[in-house]
């Protein structure tokens, strides 16, 4: 494989992909939580969740390809598996289907912690120089913070 030579050293690469990493899996892990909800949410605001869901999943869907693409240019490999997603990730797996209102405080929580991680990504891109990791990861941290504003606002 040839030498990346984009102006980041090797070692700020693998910082700032290690957590790209984590930031990926927190993002995986929230899609799926979304989906599943989308698909079972029930209650008199079946409709207005069941669309709003689809939508963040959706733009979801896209973010993580992002940030895997982000990671491969950044010369590491993108982890991939449900088993890795388990471990980088800092939200946790919710095995029962809650009800309408803790699926919206739930998803709340996840984008909060993208948020959180998204900050600490920054920190790393920051100190290595990276503006294309900025740029991403600042663009993740503004659609989170709207996404869990909207969502609180539905809860009220």
């Amino acid at each position: 494989m040839q030498k990346i030579d984009i102006g980041i050293d090797a070692k700020d690469r693998e910082n700032i992909a290690s957590g790209l990493k984590r930031l990926l899996a927190d993002s995986y892990t929230l899609y799926l939580q979304t989906h599943n909800f989308h698909w079972n949410v029930t209650g008199p605001m079946f409709r207005e969740l069941h669309l709003m869901f689809e939508e963040q999943y959706t733009e979801l869907a896209q973010a993580v390809d992002d940030i895997a693409e982000r990671i491969r240019t950044l010369g590491a490999p993108a982890p991939g598996t449900y088993q890795a997603f388990a471990q980088l990730s800092s939200i946790k797996e919710v095995v029962e289907i809650p009800e309408a209102e803790k699926m919206v405080e739930i998803l709340t929580q996840g984008h909060e912690q993208v948020v959180k991680t998204c900050r600490e990504v920054l920190k790393a891109a920051q100190a290595g120089g990276d503006e294309s990791t900025l740029a991403l990861v600042s663009d993740r941290m503004r659609v989170h913070e709207k996404t869990a504003w909207m969502l609180r606002a539905t809860a009220s």
